[in-house]
């Protein structure tokens, strides 16, 4: 049995297996990454092969590539890549001479964080939102920690959607005259705090109202109703009433009338009859003068109520039934708004009669001061003329 092992069979599976199994242990151990390091870009980082002895030779790939970025090699194997940037990131593993994989990471680069951009916004007198932008992008994952409270309180949590950057404090103490809140981003490379201080009662502004309509009132051509509902974030009890603005102009006008009421509706008495009109309405927290004025509502469009007049229905066994009139000054049509097209017609009227004044006295004028001009010519030509005269009557 002994010359077994030293059969051409044999040899030949011993040396295929001791050929094969390096590289195929080299390549599982390659797709585990065994750490993850965070270094700043635009910087020097040293990457360590965790189990190279001195003056070993080792091999370092990134991704399973030869191609490395900017760097050189120290004499314990680490690997110093230099003034990295965002395409240096990846896996790195480095191998001794036989191919064996000696130590593998995973390189992340980024920025710590900076100060934030913080924006709150205070729709009721139970709710605050505040939301924040970074200043400095960091490339990296990042987790915020937001506290909340009010002069000479204690800190409290402002709840933090970190998908969204915001956070949420409910019933905060609106009456006292300054809050602050602080958020914290912490990520692998640091931490920055960001403190902000604001007053409720300057900053609240609630939603627009909702289900704005406008209807006509049949019967009067230069009415509207115009009716809301309060915003759906604002208290329903009547301890917070708010002030609501509405505005409306005929449609193309660059002018808007506006009312303003503590009801959900109001009646609009001058509107321009025939003319589709435009309506919106904001709202603004009725005892804070303070306050801001929420976003107008959705614009809408109505046209006053109309008569409309309908032709009386002709019999087709009269004679008028074939009576067709093709003279188009005989003709009965009317336009829809026969007094504004002779309002337009008298305007254009009174403009051109002032435009021929206007020319008339231009010319009068420039006449007059010609004639002016030529009469002081003549008046000078005709004293010198007997200054001449009288100088050759005298005695030499």
């Amino acid at each position: 049995m002994p010359g077994l092992w030293f059969s051409p069979v044999c040899l030949t599976v011993i040396c295929f297996l001791s050929w094969s199994l390096p590289s195929s242990c080299s390549q599982i151990w390659a797709d585990e990454v065994s750490d993850v390091q965070y270094s700043r870009l635009d910087s020097n980082v040293t990457l360590r092969c965790g189990k190279s002895q001195s003056g070993t030779p080792v091999v370092w790939r990134l991704n399973r590539s030869s191609a490395l970025p900017w760097h050189r090699v120290t004499s314990d194997g680490s690997l110093v890549l230099l003034q990295v940037d965002q395409s240096a990131q990846g896996n790195y593993s480095c191998y001794d001479d036989r191919g064996l994989l000696l130590h593998s990471v995973r390189l992340r680069l980024g920025h710590p964080p900076g100060l934030l951009s913080i924006s709150c916004q205070v729709p009721n007198h139970t709710h605050v939102r505040c939301s924040w932008v970074e200043s400095v992008k960091t490339f990296l994952p990042a987790q915020y920690n937001a506290s909340f409270r009010g002069n000479g309180q204690e800190w409290r949590p402002c709840i933090v959607d970190f998908s969204r950057k915001h956070c949420d404090v409910d019933d905060p103490s609106f009456w006292l005259p300054i809050h602050t809140l602080r958020v914290t981003e912490t990520n692998a490379l640091g931490f920055e705090t960001t403190y902000v201080r604001f007053q409720l009662h300057k900053l609240l502004k609630p939603d627009p109202p909702e289900f704005v309509m406008a209807e006509q009132l049949e019967g009067y051509p230069k009415r509207l109703n115009v009716s809301w509902n309060l915003p759906s974030s604002w208290p329903l009890h009547g301890a917070f009433p708010l002030m609501f603005q509405i505005r409306y102009r005929p449609q193309g006008s660059m002018y808007w009338s506006e009312i303003y009421t503590e009801d959900s509706s109001v009646v609009i008495l001058d509107a321009l009859a025939g003319h589709v009109h435009q309506v919106q309405v904001r709202a603004r927290d009725e005892p804070n003068p303070e306050s801001q004025w929420s976003e107008w509502s959705p614009q809408l469009l109505i046209r006053p109520w109309e008569v409309y007049v309908t032709a009386d229905p002709v019999d087709p066994f009269s004679d008028d039934y074939f009576n067709v009139d093709t003279d188009p000054e005989t003709s009965t049509a009317k336009s829809h708004n026969p007094t504004h097209e002779d309002d337009g017609n008298l305007g254009l009227v009174i403009l051109l009669v002032l435009f021929s004044v206007v020319i008339l006295t231009t010319v009068l004028s420039l006449i007059f001061v010609v004639w002016m001009r030529q009469r002081r010519r003549h008046h000078a030509t005709k004293q010198e003329l007997t200054s001449m005269v009288k100088m050759k009557s005298m005695p030499i």
